[in-house]
């Protein structure tokens, strides 16, 4: 059973940064794809970025709402995922959540058995 715990959310500023990590524990990390998601008040869970890791490299997956943005990286020795967000906007407030899964990256979240209690994030204009 794997268990994940966010930290690292605030306040910030339009156009301000702010990194969000996730801490992996109960599992071997590098097996895993990683996932980050976010929940905005009134709306669905969504996707945000993704990334798998390999001997041959890491695979990274990002909604076009973020691409350019964010920043997922993961740092295996720690069993720790980061988001690195950048240019941030208010619509960019949301609870986020970190997910994981065996096997490769996915986009549903239906496919990450394993969640975070998520990280507040807002963004003021």
């Amino acid at each position: 059973q794997v268990q994940l715990v966010e930290s690292g959310g605030g306040l910030v500023q339009a156009g301000g940064s702010l990194s969000v990590s996730c801490a992996a524990s109960g599992g071997t990390f590098s097996n895993y794809a990683m996932g980050w998601f976010r929940q905005a008040p009134g709306k669905e869970r969504e996707f945000v970025a993704a990334n798998t890791w390999r001997w041959s490299g890491v695979s990274t997956y990002y909604a076009d709402s973020v691409k350019g943005r964010f920043t997922i990286s993961r740092d295996n020795a720690k069993n720790t995922v980061y988001l690195r967000m950048n240019s941030l906007k208010p619509e960019d407030t949301a609870v986020y959540y970190c997910a994981a899964r065996q096997g490769d990256a996915a986009w549903g979240l239906d496919r990450y058995p394993y969640w975070g209690q998520g990280t507040q994030v807002t963004v003021s204009s």
